[in-house]
């Protein structure tokens, strides 16, 4: 999805390729291509494509994947406006 963009480089998502087992779940659960499989392993393809939704958080089986809710995350933003910003972060990212 490398027409969707919100602000260049301000993502939190990261990739601990050593804890990374190969098993794909994070590039099918992505809603927009962010996170890929090369050579068997993931790979952050388009950063920027990343919209903090934490899909890939909740479906890695060993923590390999992380991301902290920001400016892209949909359910930070909605938890911001109706419970303050306090209340909305918590650390790393549960929205899906």
């Amino acid at each position: 999805m490398e027409k969707l963009r919100y602000l260049p480089g301000v993502t939190t998502l990261a990739l601990d390729a050593d804890a990374c087992v190969g098993c794909g779940t994070c590039a099918v659960v992505c809603p927009h291509g962010a996170v890929r499989m090369q050579n068997g392993k993931a790979r952050i393809a388009d950063r920027d494509g990343c919209m903090e939704c934490g899909a890939c958080v909740q479906n890695c089986p060993t923590g390999a994947i992380r991301v902290t809710p920001g400016v892209g995350c949909a359910a930070y933003i909605l938890k911001k406006w109706i419970k303050g910003k306090n209340a909305a972060a918590g650390g790393e990212v549960n929205c899906c």
